[in-house]
């Protein structure tokens, strides 16, 4: 099992769609939101995730075709 943190970036056609949640299910990944600021037009969360490397890339992959940028974070 791996381990990454990412930032996932997002404007407001995204807000109400449940990304972190289909991410978890769909690619079977453990999703633990560390920090997150979130306002009517935009918003931004620090997200680790843990599961197969695999998965995890497919994941991420999937979310960045929904128009969400995912940047990895340090620390």
């Amino acid at each position: 099992m791996s381990k990454r943190r990412v930032m996932f970036t997002f404007g407001e056609e995204h807000i109400p769609d449940p990304i972190i949640y289909n991410l978890g299910q769909q690619y079977n990944l453990i999703t633990n939101i560390l920090r997150a600021n979130i306002s009517e037009d935009e918003g931004w969360i620090v997200l680790e995730l843990e599961g197969d490397e695999n998965n995890m890339e497919q994941g991420i992959a999937w979310v960045t075709s929904k128009g969400v940028r995912v940047d990895p974070t340090d620390g």
